[in-house]
């Protein structure tokens, strides 16, 4: 990893570059707002450094974006009627009520409703939202895959297993050598069309476990619009993280 900058409209912007076997110069901004650029060996740095200064502005609206527009940090939430949260890339409001029997969480027309007997108690609201987004991540991630996988099956790849965690810095990953697809929990907050995009991501690294041209052969024939999704992720969803 090596660690570059550049001037853009007075400002010095920050970037780590690595080399990886990849087809064309990619840049994210990841969740911590770190700007990451992705190339092959091949690929000049002044080229790179050119390439960034050209997205200067989209850089500079989305990191703004980020600090401005993300909702408050899951320590700073109250858990109170009111606030929003993202679920399959759409916003809900928040309704706290007074659970007379069961605690459970529902969604509805544009609102999450938490029943909860102690509707003061912020970590039992944290728990049970927590919880509830969990299981929705595992039951929509599981779909996916179901979808996905016939799409690779004909390659000889074996099916994996759905596991979820919270990651910092990417959506998903393939370990190979346990037959598992590891999903991001955060990624239950984007649209199902990006989900699918993720998880076939991931099916094609049980064919080609790189970022080599063939796998991007792969990824192209099987999904031509996965940059467009991938856009998504990258510029709509992670602000909102």
């Amino acid at each position: 990893m090596e660690k570059h900058q550049i001037e853009y409209a007075n400002r010095v912007i920050d970037f780590v570059l690595k080399r990886k076997n990849v087809k064309n110069v990619n840049l994210n901004v990841k969740p911590d707002m770190t700007i990451e650029v992705t190339a092959n060996d091949r690929v000049p740095i002044d080229f790179i450094s050119d390439f960034v200064k050209s997205k200067g502005s989209w850089i500079l609206k989305n990191v703004g974006q980020f600090k401005d527009v993300q909702p408050l940090k899951q320590s700073e939430r109250e858990y109170v009627s009111g606030e929003t949260f993202k679920y399959l890339g759409k916003q809900y409001r928040l309704r706290v009520q007074k659970a007379t029997e069961e605690e459970m969480v529902k969604y509805f027309r544009g609102f999450i409703y938490l029943y909860v007997k102690d509707t003061d108690n912020v970590i039992r609201k944290a728990k049970l939202l927590d919880e509830w987004y969990r299981e929705k991540a595992q039951m929509i991630f599981d779909q996916s895959l179901e979808k996905m996988y016939p799409m690779v099956q004909k390659y000889g790849v074996v099916k994996p297993e759905i596991d979820v965690r919270l990651m910092k810095a990417r959506w998903g990953s393939a370990l190979t050598d346990k037959n598992t697809i590891l999903l991001n929990s955060e990624l239950i907050k984007a649209p199902k069309y990006c989900i699918d995009y993720v998880v076939l991501h991931e099916l094609i690294h049980f064919k080609y476990n790189d970022h080599s041209e063939n796998f991007y052969q792969m990824l192209y024939s099987l999904m031509p619009d996965w940059e467009k999704r991938k856009a998504i992720l990258d510029e709509e969803i992670v602000k909102d993280l």
